[in-house]
């Protein structure tokens, strides 16, 4: 079973501390056994405080960090006063370094500090939360940051943007490890939603619409009942009564997206599902989720997941 570590600090959050957990454990195979092993420890297996008003107690050191397959790093405030190697306390700095060569890594908000002070982002992709991006980026000009995804996976080290954004991440993980099936399955669960793409936008100072605004859920779910149909914006702009500037603005306002980056995100999720769970052709899956033709699905598939239709089927067909 893949046991998944998760590493807390003094003055942890408790929401980062609980999502891997509340992810992870949900998770389960055809016949519901678990899929996942999550253990909680702190530096020396002693009671820390958190951010809140109470204190956790944990059943594990550091040393649980020496067998796991993933380890987690949620936030803390004060890790965003690491500066390098030299403001990492002995004992978090010893903790890391049990870590096995090749365990996955993953940090939740600014974790990433964590990671980047003791040199495991140097030369790599990453994200943090977007009110310390800037000055993450001037600390630590070694990493590669971009401030406006959700959550960056390269591979053995990933690192995710603010709070919820560390459930997307867990997310993308389950659905990595076991598919689209096991993660809706959790995502439905836990009530969230199923898939946030790690490129999609961070919410940064969106205006909420008001309250009197006439919002595009109902486009929306319009649209996910015809993603195999040509859409265009002055489709989705008429249906919703609205001119195609405003239906852009709304649309943005709410999702986060424009029109086209969500209805692609879509038909993925939809290819995915059917590569996933049906003996289809991919230009027959192209058809059915709106790409139309092989190439162009292939061509998507591979920019959102970085791989083929062929060698996506091979690892996470169910048949």
């Amino acid at each position: 079973m893949h046991r998944v570590a998760v590493l807390a600090a003094d003055g942890v959050i408790p929401f980062e501390l609980s999502v891997p957990s509340r992810i992870f454990l949900v998770a389960q195979g055809p016949g519901g056994e678990p899929l996942y092993d999550v253990v909680t420890c702190t530096v020396d297996g002693r009671p820390v405080a958190t951010a809140a008003d109470y204190s956790i107690a944990v059943e594990h050191d550091a040393s649980v960090l020496a067998d796991a397959d993933t380890v987690v790093v949620p936030a803390a405030e004060w890790y965003a006063g690491l500066t390098g190697p030299d403001s990492l306390p002995a004992g978090l700095a010893a903790a890391l370094a049990r870590i096995r060569p090749g365990t996955r890594i993953v940090s939740i908000c600014i974790g990433t500090y964590v990671l980047a002070a003791a040199g495991l982002l140097d030369g790599r992709p990453a994200t943090t939360h977007w009110r310390h991006a800037e000055r993450f980026a001037t600390l630590f000009p070694k990493v590669r940051v971009d401030a406006d995804v959700l959550f960056v996976d390269d591979g053995d080290v990933l690192t995710s943007a603010g709070a919820a954004a560390g459930v997307d991440l867990c997310l993308h993980l389950v659905r990595r490890d076991h598919g689209s099936r096991v993660a809706n399955q959790v995502a439905r669960a836990c009530v969230v939603p199923p898939w946030r793409d790690g490129g999609q936008a961070q919410y940064v100072e969106h205006p909420v619409p008001e309250p009197s605004s006439v919002g595009t859920a109902p486009t929306r779910a319009w649209a996910m009942e015809r993603l195999g149909t040509p859409l265009r914006l002055d489709d989705l702009a008429e249906h919703a009564g609205m001119s195609r500037r405003t239906f852009t603005r709304h649309f943005r306002q709410e999702v986060g997206l424009s029109p086209g980056q969500w209805l692609t995100q879509q038909r993925i999720a939809l290819a995915r599902q059917l590569l996933e769970s049906t003996d289809l052709p991919v230009d027959r899956i192209a058809e059915r989720a709106g790409f139309g033709t092989a190439a162009s699905f292939r061509q998507h598939l591979q920019a959102a997941v970085g791989v083929s239709p062929h060698a996506y089927r091979r690892t996470f067909h169910m048949g």
